[in-house]
């Protein structure tokens, strides 16, 4: 029997990169899973890919109601709720502070620090209802470091992980654990088409085992924050980095 057998999962964004391989993971493990992304097309067929188990709805994470029609649509689904992760995000606009746009700045912090926030708001009383689970929201090396050109990633990042330790707090009573992870880069559509070869070369420097991260190595974590093998879990940052923060 898998890890999570008869679980019910949202993850939002999805469609590709990191959402994608944790969602392909969490359906061997037997869990049911709500694919969610703006991305119709691909969303739709990772959704059909992965077969009965998995359900696509199209949404905008910085959207207050996408982000409650997702849990709406996924108990009405599934019948419950029982894990989330908060993965839906953007690397956005690559500026220092005085030459980045207004509308740059509010469209990161909208979709990578609101989103999670919104989807929150929504999913901790249905996976109350449901019986008590896991929150996981993602977060990344840079919720715990700068990086110069990406105040707005930065911020977002450092806010989720402090939105996801008050949160802990809140609801670690009411059987709702809630963590955050930190990748490093990750060798993804949002790293890998942003980033030409000298670019991706010296981000593999960064890190102490010379490469980026893969999709499934962030995945692995994810599942057992989102299973009841990590039972004494909350409110905690767990960096996944190849060494990025050790030096």
């Amino acid at each position: 029997m898998g890890t999570l057998q008869n679980k019910v999962a949202v993850i939002t964004g999805s469609a590709s990169g990191i959402g994608k391989a944790c969602a392909e993971l969490f359906i061997r493990e037997g869990a049911k899973v709500t694919i969610t992304d703006l991305n119709e097309t691909s969303g739709k067929k990772v959704a059909e890919e992965l077969g009965g188990n998995a359900f696509f709805v199209k949404a905008d994470s910085s959207s207050v109601e996408d982000n409650k029609r997702i849990v709406e649509e996924t108990v009405r689904k599934f019948g419950a709720l029982h894990i989330a992760v908060n993965n839906a995000g953007i690397g956005g606009e690559s500026a220092k502070v005085a030459d980045m746009s207004i509308e740059g700045w509010k469209k990161v912090i909208d979709i990578n620090l609101n989103g999670v926030f919104y989807g929150m708001h929504a999913q901790v009383p249905a996976i109350i209802q449901s019986g008590g689970g896991s929150i996981v929201n993602m977060a990344s090396i840079l919720g715990a470091v700068g990086f110069a050109n990406s105040s707005a990633y930065t911020a977002a990042k450092h806010g989720v992980v402090g939105l996801t330790q008050a949160t802990a707090w809140e609801y670690a009573t009411s059987g709702v654990r809630i963590n955050a992870v930190g990748p490093g880069f990750i060798a993804t559509p949002l790293v890998n088409d942003a980033m030409d070869k000298d670019a991706l070369h010296y981000l593999e420097t960064q890190h102490a085992m010379q490469r980026l991260g893969k999709a499934e190595e962030v995945a692995e974590l994810v599942l057992w924050l989102s299973s009841d093998k990590s039972s004494f879990a909350t409110g905690a940052y767990y960096p996944i980095d190849g060494g990025y923060l050790a030096k």
